[in-house]
Order: structure tokens, then C-alpha cells, then sequence
């Protein structure tokens, strides 16, 4: 073999070594050829010619990307600071190369934006019990406007809401009334169940004057039992009515 077709061969070998690439699972190479994308190659052992072709890589798993702390101002003029997170992940690698310069700066641009405007329309009330509502609304929006990027958003969460001072105290104070109102209700309707049951009890009695003597001989047993001092208890004339009756029977017959 003469020196010449030697030097050939090395150089074919080391541009073949230097043109090998690794793509893992979760990759994937968009080629461009003279400038000009040919297609996507990857997972596994591909071929980038030096020179003419030029690989970019793109990550397919999904991102979790903080959205900063937001200044909003809701439908009912409170000023209050929202942050969030954005899960999205590339589903087309060619369009998140080409149809964006850095899709992740302008899905994080985007995401600011989206917050402010969705949470400027909606109370502080709703704000903080639709929770869910706001952030299927978010996600929505989000996934819309990154459609031709190739970005598919699969969740946005609100994280924190940070309320101003004087509007803490406020609500703190809401939140008190509202517990105080719910104990009266309570206690009210207490005293109403409480008052329906004497008022039973006085009729059944009123029917049966026989249950207040049973009552009271229940009464004079519990106190002896809780008390062992000396205990004088006036006896009622329900309790004698009986034996008077009978006096009276006797009398008239003799």
C-alpha cells in the first residue's frame, strides 16, 4: 500500500471517528445540511459529517420552570405578589429549534405575561378558593401559544400568593368574625333543641302526673347517693294527693 493511499484511509478514519455522535433516549438531533434541516436522528449512534452538517440537540423530558414572583393587581384593586411553576416538555424537535431562538426563555416570558393578565381578572377571592379553575385556565392559554413552537404545556400551578400586611390583618379579622358568627349559630341552636326537648317533657308530664313523682324519687336517690351531709328537700303535694284522697274516701263512707 503506498504512503499516499495510507494517509487516505487514516484521514477517511479519523473523519468517520470525529463524525460519530450519541444520542441518549431522552434526545434527540435536529441535522441542518448547508443549512438546511434534513431531519431529526437520534436515540442511539448517528452520523454528523464535519463540515456541512451541524446537529443541534434537543431534550424531550419535561421541564419544571419557575415563573417569578408576578406583581398583580386583581379585579378588586389588591396588589398581591403570585409565583408559579410551568411543567412543559418539546413534542416537536424541528419546530422548537427553528420556530423559536430559545424556547425555554420564551416559554418563561410567556408564562409571566399569562399570569398577570389571567390573575388581573379574577377577585382575590377567587383568586384563593378557584384555585384549580385559575391554573386550567393558565395551562390552557399556555399550551395555545407555544403550539407552533412545538411545546406541549402539561401543568401550570400557582405556588404562593403573597398578600400585603394590612390585607393579612383584614382577613384575619373576616376569619374571627366568621368563627364567632358560626359558634352563636351553634349555641342558638343548642338552646333551641333544648327548649323543644322541656317543652316535650312538660306535656308528657302534664299527661302523666304520676312521671313527676317517679322524677322527683329519681332526684332525692342521686342526691343521696353524690352527698353524704344532711339534705332538706320541701316534698311536693303531688305526693300526698293520693293519701289525702283516700282519707277522704274513708271519712265519707263512715
Amino acid at each position: 500500500m503506498s504512503p499516499a493511499i495510507t494517509l487516505l484511509v487514516i484521514i477517511f478514519g479519523f473523519i468517520l471517528l470525529t463524525s460519530l455522535r450519541v444520542l441518549k433516549e431522552y434526545q434527540r438531533g435536529v441535522i441542518f445540511r448547508l443549512g438546511k434541516v434534513i431531519g431529526v436522528k437520534g436515540p442511539g449512534l448517528i452520523i454528523v459529517w464535519p463540515i456541512i452538517d451541524v446537529m443541534k440537540r434537543v431534550d424531550l423530558r419535561v421541564v419544571a420552570m419557575d415563573v417569578p414572583p408576578q406583581d398583580v393587581i386583581t379585579r378588586d384593586n389588591v396588589s398581591v405578589k403570585v409565583n408559579a411553576v410551568v411543567y412543559f416538555r418539546v413534542m416537536d424537535a424541528v419546530k422548537a429549534t427553528i420556530e423559536v431562538e430559545n424556547y425555554v426563555y420564551a416559554t418563561s416570558q410567556l408564562g409571566q405575561t399569562t399570569l398577570r393578565s389571567v390573575l388581573g381578572e379574577a377577585s382575590l377571592d377567587e383568586l384563593l378558593a378557584n384555585r384549580e379553575q385559575i391554573n386550567g385556565q393558565l395551562q390552557s392559554i399556555l399550551d395555545r401559544l407555544t403550539d407552533p413552537w412545538g411545546i406541549k404545556v402539561a401543568l401550570v400551578e400557582t405556588k404562593h400568593v403573597d398578600l400585603p400586611e394590612e390585607m393579612r390583618r383584614v382577613m384575619g379579622r373576616q376569619a374571627e368574625a366568621e368563627r364567632d358568627r358560626r359558634a352563636k349559630i351553634i349555641h342558638a341552636e343548642a338552646e333551641f333543641q333544648a327548649s323543644q326537648k322541656l317543652a316535650d317533657a312538660a306535656e308528657i308530664i302534664a299527661q302523666h302526673p304520676v312521671a313527676l313523682q317517679l322524677r322527683y324519687l329519681q332526684t332525692l336517690s342521686e342526691i343521696a347517693t353524690e352527698n353524704n351531709s344532711t339534705t332538706i328537700f320541701p316534698v311536693p303535694i303531688e305526693l300526698l294527693k293520693p293519701l289525702a284522697n283516700l282519707l277522704e274516701k274513708k271519712d265519707a263512707s263512715a
